[in-house]
């Protein structure tokens, strides 16, 4: 049987190649998209990301839900750890974070509902493969254990996998959203 690290590491690289493909080309309509989905949330506190490399870009999307409740991104407290939450705003300051993901420059930590989750690729069954820190993993893991919380990838189509190497502490997405469709999975 292969080692599950090393499958786990030929799966990223091959959707790494692909999201870089797709965002070379930056198909339309994902951003808007996305916002259609989190207009039936209006209010609900959500947080996204601030995209680094080829990541698709929901900032547009989170500009608009801003306009209705409060909305964060990610903030790295250490690794092994769950990630913390800090209100952003379009167009406020902004300091280097971990990663080269740009943070608020001021901590206004808070629990969202709503993630909206960057990933490396999907699959048609609601499971993700991320960047391999477990970030996310153990984050779902926390909010869920306090509360419903809705995980939505935000995601090219060609990020989709036939089958991804998942594993127990993998968690999984509730829903995708991509340039041309919301996939949902039912718990």
């Amino acid at each position: 049987m292969s080692d599950p690290g090393a499958v786990k590491a030929a799966a990223r690289k091959a959707a790494f190649a692909r999201r870089k493909a797709a965002f070379a080309a930056r198909p339309p309509g994902a951003a808007g998209r996305l916002s259609e989905v989190l207009a039936g949330y209006r209010g609900v506190p959500l947080a996204g990301y601030m995209p680094i490399r080829t990541e698709i870009d929901p900032l547009p999307a989170m500009a608009e839900a801003a306009a209705h409740g409060p909305v964060g991104v990610p903030v790295i407290a250490g690794a092994g750890l769950a990630l913390d939450f800090s209100r952003w705003e379009p167009d406020g300051p902004l300091r280097a974070g971990p990663f080269g993901a740009m943070v608020p420059e001021q901590d206004r930590f808070f629990e969202p509902e709503i993630l909206i989750v960057p990933l490396v690729a999907f699959d048609a069954r609601g499971g993700r493969l991320g960047y391999g820190g477990g970030f996310y993993d153990r984050t779902l893991e926390r909010l869920r254990a306090r509360r419903p919380t809705l995980a939505i990838g935000f995601a090219f189509d060609a990020q989709e996998a036939d089958a991804l190497p998942l594993e127990a502490m993998d968690q999984p997405l509730d829903m995708v959203v991509t340039e041309s469709r919301v996939l949902s999975f039912p718990g």
